[in-house]
């Protein structure tokens, strides 16, 4: 037995409680290398007089390991344990002293895994209406123009132009309100907006003033009536928050600009030196753009300035929750006190990160809610798009970002095929019908809550940013148009996500004869989605699976079948 394989951490992702007396256990081993897994344990206070042993089932299995795991219920939530482990020749014990072949319970105190108490405030619950949640992306500049009577003489171009860097195509919020119904017959019931505040430029991601809608896109009561709007109709409006950097025209830094380290706005910024230089390289910016200076989220002044924003437009507008521009550049310390602000205003509210990568750290329930995941994205090109990956490959990096983060944190983590930040997936994939539908299927499928990209729904195509932010093609999105299968399937996946409540189900994703293998099961009901993204016909159970096809089942029936 691989004795350096063996893991469990305490109070993270291997040890999390989900309810007042539930907790859940993970165990990581060598893949196959060993046959049974079991937790003893007890009452951290009566070592060896109550204990209780439960099995742990194989439940993911990734490239280098397999992850055993079982829920607890408990009596009592002063929780002592260890493991207890076969390989098929020998048991072993496994705790803080690492792998035995012999346990002393009646020392357990000094060397037990231990989980003190379960506190209520250290449960993360998930925000309810994630669970049947599908988000719609919006670039506001290119989805629709709604007002006709407003200030046009900005706009730049003719509306499906291929975008440039300062392109203004005329989108704006009375457009996004005119379409709600759009929106929601195609299967979504939420909408994220990327940033519609003051700024100068078409993604608004420079803010100049955070309480005042941007002309380009309308008025505040505009905003207003699109959730207002959106609520009527069962949806959900989740806006941008653009607080890791703001515009060089916003007021605080242009009194900088003027005052140097008299302004008492200096220190709102990270300034190397007495005063902005000449050259404007002295002070941190987002990434290398000196006319998005970042904010010192380190600042006393700073946070509440942004937390009072964070607020403000759940209390004001009543939206649903911030999805946080560059999260990961910002400090723990102040997401902690942005998440104690936001919850307690609207305790429903979801905050979702951008962070590309790992977020272990901002997702244990005293920061994020979810994040972007991108991890997601990719694994999905590396298989339908650049071949990178097979079926059984597919499915072990599926289980391994399964294991990354809690249950409830996997159920509210925003999947996404590409974003205004990505090359589009339908050019990734080249224009293949079948790849971009199975994508769609695994999308909906899989753990977390799938978003679509505006225009996805239509095939739309792009590279990167800022062509991936093409104008919404309204003739194409006809229901009699050309993409009216991929419109279809949208709305058919999401009924299946809210009709079989599919976020309630243990799932299982394996491979067999290259077919990629996803299981979502429940008392009452197993989904199946089985992918062929090969050339070749495959076997599963006996039963031919064509080449580049799909099917998704029900309790064994086929209620979806797509092939190339």
């Amino acid at each position: 037995m691989n004795r350096c394989a063996i893991q469990h951490i305490v109070d993270s992702s291997y040890c999390f409680p989900v309810a007042p007396n539930e907790i859940v256990l993970r165990l990581r081993t060598e893949k196959n290398d060993i046959v049974r897994a079991q937790v003893i344990y007890e009452n951290k206070y009566v070592i060896g007089e109550s204990q209780k042993k439960a099995e742990m089932r194989k439940a993911y299995t990734g490239e280098l390991f397999d992850f055993y795991e079982v829920k607890l219920s408990l009596e009592d939530t002063r929780l002592a344990y260890v493991f207890y482990i076969n390989d098929g020749e020998k048991n072993y014990y496994f705790s803080e002293d690492g792998v035995t072949e012999d346990y002393n319970f009646t020392l357990g105190f000094y060397n037990f895994f231990q989980y003190p108490y379960i506190n209520r405030a250290d449960i993360m619950e998930c925000v309810p209406w994630m669970k049947t949640a599908v988000f719609y992306q919006i670039f506001v500049d290119r989805f629709r123009m709604g007002d006709r009577e407003k200030d046009t003489s900005y706009i730049n171009c003719k509306w499906g132009d291929i975008p440039t860097p300062k392109t203004f195509a005329g989108g704006d919020l009375k457009g996004i309100t005119e379409k709600l119904d759009y929106i929601k017959e195609l299967g979504c019931n939420a909408i994220y907006l990327t940033p519609v505040f003051t700024s100068i430029s078409n993604h608004k991601y420079d803010i100049s003033d955070y309480y005042r809608v941007d002309p380009h896109f309308g008025t505040n009561e505009d905003l207003k009536e699109l959730v207002k709007t959106a609520h009527s109709k069962g949806m959900r409006v989740v806006l941008d928050a653009v607080f890791n950097h703001c515009s060089e025209r916003l007021a605080q830094f242009q009194d900088v600009l003027k005052k140097g380290k008299e302004s008492p706005y200096f220190d709102w910024f990270v300034i190397r030196g007495d005063k902005v230089s000449e050259k404007r390289d002295n002070y941190e910016t987002f990434a290398a753009c000196d006319y998005m200076p970042k904010l010192n989220t380190s600042n006393e002044e700073v946070q509440e300035f942004l937390l009072d924003i964070g607020a403000y437009y759940l209390t004001e507008y009543d939206i649903d929750g911030w999805r946080l521009d560059v999260s990961d550049e910002i400090s723990h310390y102040f997401w902690r006190k942005f998440r104690e602000r936001i919850k307690n205003t609207k305790k429903d509210a979801v905050i979702i990160g951008e962070n590309w990568h790992d977020a272990n750290s901002n997702l244990r329930g005293d920061q994020y809610d979810s994040i972007m995941n991108y991890a997601f994205t990719k694994l999905c090109l590396d298989y339908f798009a650049w071949g990178n990956k097979n079926a059984e490959q597919a499915a072990w990096k599926l289980n391994e970002l399964l294991m990354r983060n809690t249950d409830p944190v996997n159920t509210m983590m925003l999947n996404l095929l590409d974003s205004h930040d990505t090359h589009r997936f339908f050019k990734e994939v080249g224009g293949n019908r079948f790849k971009m539908k199975a994508a769609l299927a695994l999308l909906f499928l899989f753990t977390g809550t799938p978003c679509i990209f505006y225009g996805t729904e239509i095939l739309t195509e792009g590279g990167y940013d800022p062509d991936c932010r093409r104008c919404m093609d309204w003739e194409k999105a006809r229901p009699d148009g050309e993409c009216n299968d991929i419109y279809e399937l949208i709305g058919t996946l999401s009924s299946l996500r809210k009709e079989q409540n599919t976020a309630e189900g243990a799932i299982k994703i394996y491979a067999e004869s290259d077919v990629l293998i996803l299981v979502n099961v429940t008392e009452k009901r197993e989904i199946k989605l089985l992918i062929n993204n090969t050339a070749e016909k495959q076997t599963v159970d006996s039963e031919t699976v064509m080449p580049y096809s799909f099917r998704i089942s029900l309790n064994g029936g086929t209620i979806l079948y797509e092939q190339m």
